[in-house]
């Protein structure tokens, strides 16, 4: 009720871009605050009422600037600690509207609901967001299920905020070139409207629904509930029984079962960031719903992530370090996940990672919270001028919401034991998809590709050491060290690789 009253006001027509100077000059005063130092309890108030302030704009100015304010919560080095704690209660719940308002848009997406649903719940909704609300209903044939209806004109409400926030970025970009060196806003943005693209679009969402169905049944505890029909503005699902895992007594449940939800729901999550390199972006405790005897649902598909694979196996490498307590390697290979700008400070980086990372490896494994660990060395390296790829952060939201919906249910549950146990099968996978045929053929191709060059460059350096005249060069060049070990660690990673394909098809070949 509170928030309604306060943030009333700046629905009112003709107010949004007052609304959005307004928070960007606050957000820019926070700034400056921070690089002041903590200083006295009164600057401390006034920036705990600042983060309120902008917690508040950012609700009442609708779908888009929630999730960006989400997206802020997770990079400790934007924002101080105390804008990361208020824009954490940032929701997506508004006052729920008539049905009429909704029913138009039922009658246009599918003409023949009245005939297909035998009852709906029309005035107590199961839930109520900005960009659409849900209903319960009762199949024809008696299947339990839910509807789900955007609200009326909220797409080109949304795809107009994206249009304004782009032109900002770009003109971030040419106002502030060492920053979006560091940052670069736009592909971030860029990230963040992408995953927000299922949600404009519920045909997406429920493509994202079917194939975590495909991904989530070799998981004894786990299910994803079943489309039933989907347009661009409806969509109709099964019903996941239970109540959020965040409310959910873990008395009612057997250790067993708790224990088996919390451990596959990680490795479900992890198999997704490492293996099919599409993950739920927003798995928080509401869409996780749990009831003993049953199979845990993770419902709201809207939101996903999508990565490469390059960056999926690098991720790997760092959290392995992690767990096995090695700062160096942990550096490194962040570095290689983005790239070092030219006034990077590498050792620097390294020295924090060394302070930070045996901290880590020495706490319980409860405390241990991979997505809050994300973020923590997100800060360090912005701090030391390295650039991180812009899926970071959407990484870390959905690491520290995951493990965090996990410990409402299961907080014994060894997080850092569930990830050693789920790497195996995430290797195995990579190197199935290393020998795989499509593997083979892009090999072979770049071989053929390349086979005039490679012979060019082996006949110089055959004359070169008949002429004596090769010279060896070892060591980092200073601000490009961690660019030439990565362009050297992918020709090496290039030639390991086809000569285990070789070897591979020799084998094969050798057994028939």
């Amino acid at each position: 009720m509170e928030i309604a009253q306060e943030s009333s006001v700046v629905r009112v027509p003709g107010h949004r871009s007052r609304v959005l100077a307004g928070l960007a000059g606050t957000l820019a005063a926070g700034a400056i605050s921070r690089k002041a130092g903590s200083g006295s309890r009164a600057r401390t108030v006034r920036e705990r009422a600042r983060a309120r302030a902008v917690r508040l704009a950012l609700e009442s100015l609708g779908p888009f600037y929630i999730k960006m304010g989400q997206m802020l919560a997770t990079r400790p080095d934007l924002v101080s600690d105390i804008m990361i704690c208020e824009l954490e209660n940032l929701h997506d719940n508004v006052v729920s509207a008539p049905f009429l308002e909704f029913a138009d848009i039922l009658d246009r997406d599918i003409p023949t609901w009245r005939q297909r649903f035998r009852s709906i719940d029309v005035l107590t909704p199961l839930g109520s967001a900005s960009l659409a609300q849900v209903y319960r209903v009762t199949m024809s044939d008696g299947t339990l299920a839910v509807v789900k209806i955007q609200r009326p004109r909220i797409r080109s409400v949304v795809l107009e905020d994206m249009k304004r926030m782009r032109r900002v970025a770009r003109l971030i970009g040419r106002l502030a070139p060492k920053f979006n060196e560091l940052i670069d806003v736009d592909a971030t943005l860029r990230v963040m409207f992408n995953g927000m693209e299922p949600e404009l679009d519920f045909t997406l969402e429920a493509q994202n629904m079917v194939a975590a169905r495909r991904a989530v049944k070799e998981f004894k505890h786990l299910t994803v509930p079943k489309v039933i029909d989907a347009t661009p503005r409806v969509l109709v699902q099964t019903l996941a029984p239970g109540v959020s895992i965040g409310v959910a007594d873990p008395a009612a449940f057997s250790k067993k079962q708790r224990k088996g939800i919390g451990r596959d729901l990680l490795s479900f999550m992890y198999r997704g960031y490492f293996t099919e390199h599409v993950f739920h972006a927003d798995p928080h405790p509401g869409n996780i719903l749990v009831h003993p005897g049953r199979k845990a649902s993770v419902i709201d598909w809207g939101m996903v992530g999508r990565i490469d694979r390059n960056l999926g196996a690098t991720l790997v490498l760092i959290l392995l370090a992690i767990t096995k307590n090695d700062s160096q390697a942990t550096a490194r290979s962040w570095v290689e996940m983005g790239r070092a700008t030219h006034r990077a400070d590498l050792q620097g980086f390294a020295s924090d990672l060394s302070m930070l990372i045996p901290r880590i490896a020495s706490s319980s494994l409860e405390e241990l919270n991979f997505g809050i660990t994300l973020t923590t060395i997100l800060a360090f390296a912005t701090r030391r001028g390295i650039h991180t790829s812009p899926h970071v952060s959407l990484l870390g939201k959905s690491f520290a919401n995951a493990e965090g919906s996990v410990r409402k249910l299961a907080p014994e549950l060894s997080m850092a034991e569930v990830f050693e146990d789920a790497v195996v099968e995430i290797l195995a996978d990579l190197f199935a998809d290393f020998f795989s045929k499509e593997q083979a053929g892009r090999f072979a191709l770049e071989i053929m590709m390349g086979g005039n060059a490679a012979l060019t460059h082996l006949r110089g350096i055959v004359n070169d050491l008949h002429n004596r005249q090769v010279t060896l060069r070892i060591g980092l060049l200073e601000g490009s060290g961690y660019q030439n070990i990565k362009q050297n660690q992918k020709l090496t990673h290039l030639g390991l690789g086809v000569l285990l394909a070789l070897v591979w098809f020799r084998v094969r070949n050798s057994v028939r």
